[in-house]
């Protein structure tokens, strides 16, 4: 595999790792109002990157459809939200801001916690994947340095979602060594997730629109399910949507410059 493909697989995982890490700077656990800042700047971003990295190539592809150019970009965007929509019913877990979610289960709070997180790094992984099979396939006219901007763009995005997650087990009573390394295969389904789409993309480049939007609508799902609730939680303050302007204008940035 291209070395710069493979960095690019690991960017994310590296911004959770990095994000885990905070457990041992940190004596206590991530306050109310850091964590509405790094959620909203995490949601800018994937909003973002859903758009110019995903949807609008997707869109491009199409426009040979005419009238019509819309539906494979529809249709796949649908089906991500359909996907993850799925996926959360299956799967009793516990939001980032700590509310339980699906039937009731045996599993431990600090189990949902990580579960919830790595469940959402599925997405994120299928967009590097399938933006890296489009710049590969070299269809949909996305460049290295676009590929490069998503993957930058997610590890943004992921660096709170690690910390949470390690701050949040330390502050039941983990380790720091224990809860960084679970925030850190919290992010570990990312890069597989994205190598195994990156494979099965291959496969199928006329399906690459539809790819993309599914990889959209996924990446959106998790906005409006977890992250918009987790920043507009207590107390009202314009914080969160503060930094969710930056986070969407700093994705927005990497994405025109480098792309």
């Amino acid at each position: 595999m291209n070395v710069d493909v493979l960095a690019d697989v690991l960017i994310p995982f590296a911004g959770t790792s990095l994000g885990s890490a905070l457990v041992f700077l940190l004596k206590d656990e991530i306050s109310e109002r850091l964590k509405r800042v790094l959620t909203g700047f995490a949601a800018g971003v994937m909003v973002a990157a859903s758009f110019w990295s995903l949807l609008e190539p997707a869109l491009e592809q199409s426009s040979g459809l005419g009238t019509f150019a819309f539906v494979p970009a529809a249709v796949g965007f649908l089906v991500g939200v359909a996907f993850l929509l799925l996926i959360d019913v299956l799967t009793p877990h516990e939001h980032l801001d700590g509310q339980e979610e699906g039937p009731r289960s045996g599993l431990r709070r600090t189990t949902k916690l990580v579960l919830a997180v790595t469940i959402h790094n599925i997405p994120e992984g299928m967009a590097v994947g399938v933006v890296l099979a489009a710049f590969l396939d070299g269809s949909a006219g996305i460049g290295a340095a676009a590929a490069t901007a998503l993957s930058l763009g997610i590890a943004i995005q992921n660096f709170p979602e690690g910390s949470i997650v390690s701050t949040s087990l330390r502050a039941e009573g983990m380790g720091k060594g224990k809860a960084f390394v679970m925030g850190v295969l919290s992010g570990v389904v990312e890069p597989i997730a994205a190598l195994l789409t990156l494979m099965a993309s291959a496969l199928v480049s006329a399906a690459m629109p539809y790819l993309l939007a599914f990889a959209a609508g996924a990446m959106l799902y998790v906005v409006v399910e977890e992250l918009v609730p987790e920043m507009s939680e207590g107390e009202h303050s314009n914080l969160a949507t503060v930094f969710f302007s930056l986070g969407f204008v700093v994705m927005m940035a990497l994405d025109v410059a480098l792309g």
